[in-house]
């Protein structure tokens, strides 16, 4: 059955890129692989995941650097779940990671957005119940 298997964060650069998505979002860094003309195919994800990762790819044109932080127009864009959202909310804010907000319940369950070292914008969320499939 398909399913989604990477999604590209557009950084300014790779190693503090890996440097923030390991040491203060917590994700592993699954690969690494030099391709040529400082192109590299750098993918984290959070410890344990099976399915979805996330590419960390340079920007170097002109259009991609200016997209760097912004990448979707102001809105939230990437979903981080988990399963104790107390301990990761305080784990990432000891790390340095910029929440927006306290954290609020909400009908589906407890969330609080958070910044990226480029300034995406990220929700740390537990859900009251898993989601469809």
């Amino acid at each position: 059955m398909p399913h989604l298997g990477l999604v590209t964060v557009v950084v300014r650069d790779y190693d503090e890129a890996i440097a923030f998505y390991r040491d203060a979002v917590g994700f592993e860094l699954l690969e690494d692989t030099p391709l040529g003309s400082g192109k590299r195919w750098v993918v984290m994800a959070p410890p344990g995941a099976r399915e979805t990762a996330v590419l960390l790819a340079r920007a170097v044109t002109g259009d991609q650097q200016n997209r760097v932080g912004d990448q979707t127009g102001g809105r939230v864009g990437w979903f981080l779940n988990t399963d104790a959202f107390e301990r990761d909310y305080e784990r990432m804010r000891a790390a340095g990671v910029v929440f927006e907000e306290a954290p609020r319940r909400e009908p589906y369950g407890t969330v609080a957005v958070f910044r990226d070292l480029y300034g995406n914008r990220w929700d740390l969320i537990q859900l009251l119940r898993p989601p469809r499939r």
